[in-house]
């Protein structure tokens, strides 16, 4: 009996748990799929990016952007310092961007992209090898 009361104790209190995700997670979650589903022009990628010295970066699959040096960037940038460890480090985005050509008289990648929205910011994979390194 004993332990039939036991088993009945320890399921109502498993039961009892509530496993809804924090109100911050709902509204970033809702933020995104809008973002993601908005007909407003801007394309969504996910890539990796770098700003070091005076050059923002925007590296996907397909294709290596310029990215605007804009407050939307420095935005973007902050957020990414905190999974950097070298500040050459690429770190894994997904933002909303307007795309567009460069000028002809400009140096860079053909596309340069115009952060609009950032929608994560992700930690590096630990177990990449794609890092060179150069010794001296």
């Amino acid at each position: 009996m004993k332990k039939i009361n036991l088993i009945i104790v320890l399921a109502l209190a498993l039961f009892a748990c509530k496993n809804e995700p924090k109100q911050e997670e709902v509204n970033l979650e809702a933020n995104r799929s809008k973002s993601y589903d908005q007909n407003d022009g801007f394309t969504t990628l996910k890539g990796e990016f770098v700003y070091y010295g005076d050059a923002a970066v925007l590296q996907t699959n397909n294709e290596i952007y310029g990215v605007v040096i804009d407050h939307n960037m420095h935005q973007l940038n902050k957020q990414v310092t905190a999974y950097k460890k070298e500040a050459t480090d690429m770190i894994p985005v997904t933002v909303r961007v307007r795309k567009f050509e460069k000028d002809t008289n400009e140096e860079g990648w053909k596309y340069r992209v115009e952060i609009k929205e950032i929608l994560k910011v992700e930690a590096p994979d630990p177990e990449s090898k794609d890092v060179i390194k150069l010794a001296k």
